[in-house]
């Protein structure tokens, strides 16, 4: 049994302050006192739903110097998240069923968080033929995404689409790239890169791919999420979509609601991803639409390389930053809002993916995955437990922290030094 005692807690009635009693993997009480084999301290903090990441790279199989899904599992409690999605792009790729099965058997195995494997939409992700769809979605896929890559081609996408469409809690997530468009190009086109003399992608390189599939989610009726969506100008097309019924959902990342374009004046390649940093217009864009739901949610889009990886100078630089350990902080920065905080780190993804698990808000019967989150403190990130350290946040004061993760009532970090 475990006692937090003292927070203010998130439940089906609003924020209540008092305990919250956790036994064999389920929430027993809250607003109660009773003592427990653990108890956790919780004045001042915040007590919700544990977080869930639409968007995590775990790089197993192939890349494992990077992260492994260990790795990735332990920096994923230490930020607050209960599950995880896994992308594909793997090496090779998360393809087949077979595959799917060795990814979530990794998962058991390290026994932190409920590791959610996604589905290729195309096989080997090579965008010339549709993956084995079905037999993914029978072993438990829900998201399907070429994540990394596009898939370009209209007639393809629009096939894909249509079968996912008659699978029940299935969605397409797009990676919106025109790469034809982006060759040579390592960050915004804009005005840092005029000045830089670095080749840039415009918005319209992810704005355009949104506006075609778009159409083909007009056409087809499939659930479609627009993933690390970065641009003003792909935010009036996901609220024109969702304004005409179209069943579109969207996520940002907390690098994009926390910099722009400027932070890379000194080409530190922390802070080379693709989409890109984009222009502080953008960025009030990206805050304004979260706040208001126009995203749905926030995914950290966790993606490990290692310094040796990251020094190779800007333009060889591998494109994408880790986010899981910092990703909570982040967005309390940029929200400030308890109720706010929790439905775009839980309640939406986990609605998103059909998760019944998670993303609950507590009551007596409600599954035990928690976090304990502290809007009061700060902490500097420095070292992180992901097996590699490219993050925009490495050695700046941030606010607000996760003091303790329970992932099916146990207990699997607290928090001591931030």
């Amino acid at each position: 049994m475990i006692t937090i005692r003292g927070g203010e807690v998130m439940t089906p009635e609003g924020w209540v302050g008092g305990d919250v009693l956790v036994e064999g993997g389920r929430v027993t009480g809250v607003g109660t006192t009773q003592a427990a084999e653990t108890e956790l301290d919780a004045t001042g903090c915040l007590v919700g739903p544990g977080f869930v990441d639409l968007h995590t790279h775990l790089r197993e199989p192939g890349q494992t110097w990077k992260e492994d899904i260990a790795s990735g599992s332990a920096a994923a409690v230490a930020g607050g998240f209960t599950a995880v999605v896994a992308m594909p792009n793997t090496e090779p790729p998360v393809d087949s069923p077979e595959a799917v099965d060795s990814v979530l058997a990794a998962g058991v195995q390290a026994g932190l968080i409920d590791v959610i494997a996604s589905g290729a939409l195309t096989k080997g992700r090579e965008g010339g033929a549709p993956a084995d769809i079905e037999g993914m979605y029978r072993v438990g896929v829900r998201l399907f995404t070429d994540d990394g890559d596009c898939v370009a081609d209209d007639e393809l996408l629009g096939r894909v689409m249509t079968a996912i469409a008659r699978l029940p809690g299935a969605l397409v997530a797009q990676h919106a790239e025109d790469t034809s468009a982006t060759t040579g190009a390592h960050m915004h086109e804009g005005v840092m890169s005029r000045k830089l003399g670095v080749g840039g992608m415009a918005a319209e390189t992810e704005a355009d791919v949104v506006r075609r599939d778009l159409s083909l989610v007009a056409a087809t009726g499939v659930r479609y999420h627009c993933q690390h969506v970065s641009a003003m100008m792909t935010i009036d097309l996901i609220r024109a979509a969702k304004d005409q019924g179209l069943a579109v959902t969207a996520e940002v990342t907390p690098h994009h609601l926390s910099f722009d374009e400027s932070a890379l004046h000194e080409l530190d390649s922390d802070f080379k991803m693709y989409p890109p940093l984009r222009s502080s217009q953008d960025r009030q864009a990206l805050v304004a639409a979260l706040r208001d739901g126009t995203v749905d949610a926030v995914a950290t889009d966790h993606a490990p390389h290692l310094p040796e990886e990251k020094a190779t100078g800007f333009a060889n630089a591998p494109r994408g930053v880790i986010g899981l350990e910092t990703a909570a902080s982040a967005v309390w920065e940029v929200l400030g809002e308890p109720q706010r905080l929790f439905e775009v780190l839980s309640t939406a993804p986990a609605r998103i993916l059909g998760l019944g698990a998670h993303g609950q808000e507590l009551a007596p019967g409600s599954s035990a995955n928690l976090v304990v989150f502290d809007p009061g403190a700060s902490w500097t990130p420095e070292k992180f437990r992901s097996k590699s350290s490219n993050s925009p946040y490495r050695g700046r004061t941030m606010h607000g922290a996760v003091r303790a993760t329970i992932r099916r009532g146990e207990l699997v970090y607290q928090g001591g030094g931030r």
